[in-house]
């Protein structure tokens, strides 16, 4: 090799053993040969928090990025395999929401080490004998090993990394998000090498309240928080231990604009809806104002418009007591326009006669209107619901069909709150019911302080059941 060659590979592997920032430029090809690297500055700050791990600055550390701005690379990948090139005894334990995603950064870092760019710049031999998807080591005595969360057990490491721990669909259910709590609080502090030196990463966008990150920013763990929202808040500018600010001046300015410029940012969050835009773009599961569904987002119409077909659905409670739910039915059309308009609703506390009058009743006012085919009645298969079920099957000929709720409430309004969000729902301008409608809606939180949600359930069943093929739902997968 001539000499300012080999000047120039020696230059190259020494800016890359001393600083991450550059190894992620030198390695990407390896990682992703088809993708030119593009750089931003989030990238060095990531790199500089990561860094400041390796020297033992920090030894817990919270990420909260976008998704698309190379988090799992940075952390999953390119870090340990920088890390094994300083020094190459470091043992990890990488968990995510499911094996798959932690498998999936375990291959691309074994195939980084592996490859012939990596070895040879620094020697670092993987062994035959343990060198599997899940687990592979090198002759050093470190080791990479993937995990889900929910089984979290057997290895320890120097480094504990939780890259997405969970999926946005198990934060959003309350047990789930609650067992992967209770992982995160109850094993993870006892797969450490060293409690005192070895590091916790957790790397995730946020998603709900009563996630890993909001559990880690309400307690006193010593956490080091990197927060880059998508969109500059100036009011939650982000400063941590090492002396980082973001950058950034201006309200709104972007954080990667080189690979979501504004055009893209803004034609995406019109798709997930404001919930989803403030978790998962800018790091708080509350958009600015609270809410999760706004009254003003309900459209509102005069007169009803040609209907392609209609039905009823229902929400039922037996007892009558003061602090028991009421019963609910509403009436569902679905508008030529593509759009879903509620035409009535009725509200009560009824005994289990009663209950079954009022269900026929309901129906047979609207199946005398002849604007659009009634075509169904949709009860919840549980409870009061299975005995009016079973009763109205007996003695009418309304077709009547049970439906099962195999999700919590906060996750069923979450699936259904960007097609409020966007202008499908629609409801009458004059009912005498409206206004309670849309207040028990704007007062609903992913808790259980309100008095009432009664309401809430048959309008979740009605936009699944005929708005599920509208659009795309406004969550993105994570990265």
């Amino acid at each position: 090799m001539h000499l300012s060659k080999v000047n120039e590979f020696a230059i190259h592997k020494e800016a890359a053993t001393r600083f991450l920032s550059e190894f992620v430029r030198q390695a990407w090809h390896v990682i992703e040969p088809a993708q030119p690297y593009i750089h931003g500055w989030h990238i060095d700050a990531i790199c500089d928090h990561l860094e400041a791990v390796h020297y033992g600055q920090i030894n817990r550390l919270l990420i909260n990025v976008p998704t698309g701005m190379m988090k799992s690379l940075l952390v999953s990948v390119f870090f340990p395999a920088w890390e094994w090139a300083r020094d190459p005894s470091l043992r990890y334990v990488t968990a995510s929401h499911s094996q798959e995603f932690a498998i999936r950064d375990t291959l691309k870092m074994r195939r980084l080490v592996s490859s012939q760019w990596y070895q040879e710049r620094w020697s670092v031999p993987l062994t035959k004998d343990q060198n599997e998807k899940s687990k592979f080591e090198n002759d050093k005595t470190g080791f990479r090993q993937a995990m889900a969360m929910n089984s979290m057990t057997g290895s320890r490491g120097d480094r504990v990394q939780l890259d997405d721990p969970h999926s946005i669909e198990s934060a959003l259910s309350k047990a789930d998000c609650l067992r992967t709590l209770r992982m995160f609080t109850e094993t993870v502090p006892t797969r450490l090498n060293n409690p005192e030196k070895s590091a916790i990463i957790v790397v995730m966008q946020r998603i709900t309240e009563g996630d890993v990150s909001g559990h880690i920013l309400s307690s006193d763990y010593g956490y080091t928080h990197l927060m880059l929202p998508m969109e500059f808040e100036p009011e939650r500018r982000c400063k941590t231990s090492i002396g980082f600010t973001d950058p950034r001046k201006k309200e709104g300015e972007l954080l990667f604009p080189e690979r979501f410029p504004k055009e893209v940012v803004e034609r995406d969050k019109k798709m997930m809806g404001s919930y989803a835009v403030a978790g998962q773009f800018q790091q708080r599961p509350t958009p600015r104002g609270g809410g999760i569904i706004k009254g003003e987002w309900f459209g509102s119409y005069k007169i009803l418009p040609t209907l392609e077909y209609k039905k009823v659905f229902a929400d039922t409670a037996m007892k009558t007591g003061e602090r028991n739910d009421f019963s609910v039915f509403e009436c569902w059309g679905k508008g030529t326009d593509g759009k879903l308009y509620l035409i009535d609703l009725l509200r009560g506390k009824w005994e289990a006669p009663e209950l079954k009058r009022r269900a026929v009743a309901f129906w047979e006012k609207h199946k005398a209107e002849r604007d659009a085919t009634l075509r169904e009645m949709l009860i919840e298969d549980k409870a009061s619901g299975t005995g009016l079920i079973q009763d109205i099957k007996r003695e009418s000929r309304i077709p009547i069909k049970g439906i099962e709720r195999n999700k919590d409430k906060y996750t069923r309004v979450m699936e259904v709150v960007s097609y409020i969000e966007s202008g499908y729902v629609m409801i009458p301008e004059q009912a005498e019911w409206v206004n309670d409608f849309v207040h028990e809606c704007e007062v609903f939180t992913s808790d259980d302080t309100h008095t009432h949600d009664d309401q809430i359930d048959p309008m979740c069943d009605a936009i699944n059941d005929m708005l599920s093929n509208r659009k795309p739902k406004g969550f993105f997968d994570l990265d």
